[in-house]
């Protein structure tokens, strides 16, 4: 495995070292492999576009899936790209806006926590620290499922960690958050919180662009145990190869509000920002794969735990 991962990241680490230009010349030639030859995904990223949209016309439709396989060609190469970015190449690009907000709290003592969904390029978040003024030592964490894959598991873990940002593997995140508290550290956390949550972690099912969608409520439960203040993260694209990255806070005081009020109020904002610009959001995902008619069908909730139907005690 090491000479593998050897020979994989020499590969990676030279192809980073291209200017943006080279890469989206790399990027506009795998488009039509992975969009016409490979048909990646296609029939469920169709799927996912007309059940989400009814309302637009098949051209629409065509539109927008061509738009994502574009941008999922570009996130390849601009993820890529950030194994070797410099500090000042990358601030040129990014613009950090709400960071003061996020300072401020850590000037009264208050970590924080971002949430957001795999929306335009997230892997762009993990270098917010490059943007603070006052709080330059503060822990940029970032919440990772381990990949299958083990080169490209280590590979996105550099990626993540280059120039600043710390991999938190996602069973471990509670004794990270306790550490750093410990130790008097600021930190702040980013959950992307649109994944499909497994049969036994559905605590809750919210509207989300026109589908009974179940979602994670781990990620507001460490909010409210840390006392973060929480930030929802939009993230826009004006042109290629640049973006905003937009600090919305939602609460600093997430234990006031009702169960749940973080979680919802995320995936509200989430489609509206996916409503705005359909092309930049995740669609090969298969986040609809779980109904709430199967769920009810195969299991029951039992003092707030979800166990299969027939093995009530």
């Amino acid at each position: 495995m090491n000479i593998t991962y050897s020979i994989a990241h020499g590969f990676f680490k030279l192809l980073s070292r291209l200017p943006f230009r080279a890469l989206y010349s790399l990027s506009d030639a795998i488009y039509p492999l992975i969009y016409h030859v490979v048909r990646y995904r296609r029939s469920l990223v169709r799927k996912h576009l007309v059940t989400s949209f009814p309302e637009k016309s098949k051209d629409e439709i065509h539109d927008i899936e061509r738009g994502f396989y574009h941008f999922l060609c570009d996130y390849f190469v601009e993820a890529i790209k950030l194994l070797t970015i410099t500090r000042e190449e990358f601030l040129r690009r990014i613009k950090f806006s709400g960071v003061e907000e996020m300072e401020k709290c850590f000037d009264e003592g208050q970590t924080c926590a971002f949430i957001l969904g795999h929306y335009c390029n997230w892997e762009y978040l993990t270098k917010v620290g490059l943007a603070l003024q006052r709080h330059p030592d503060a822990i940029m964490g970032a919440i990772y499922h381990p990949l299958n894959n083990e080169v490209f598991d280590r590979l996105f873990i550099e990626i993540r960690e280059h120039l600043c940002g710390t991999c938190v593997p996602k069973n471990e995140t509670l004794r990270y958050l306790v550490n750093y508290r410990r130790e008097g550290i600021m930190s702040v956390f980013g959950y992307v919180s649109d994944q499909t949550p497994k049969w036994n972690n559905i605590h809750l099912w919210l509207p989300f662009l026109g589908h009974d969608t179940p979602v994670f409520t781990n990620g507001e439960k460490l909010m409210r145990k840390m006392n973060n203040a929480v930030f929802y993260v939009e993230i826009t694209r004006p042109r290629r190869g640049y973006y905003n990255i937009d600090l919305q806070l939602i609460t600093r005081t997430p234990n006031e509000l009702e169960e749940n009020a973080v979680t919802k109020e995320f995936f509200k904002r989430l489609e509206e920002t996916i409503r705005r610009e359909p092309k930049y959001y995740l669609w090969t995902h298969n986040r609809w794969k779980r109904t709430h008619e199967e769920f009810d069908r195969r299991f029951k909730v039992v003092n707030g735990k979800v166990i299969p139907r027939g093995e009530e005690k």
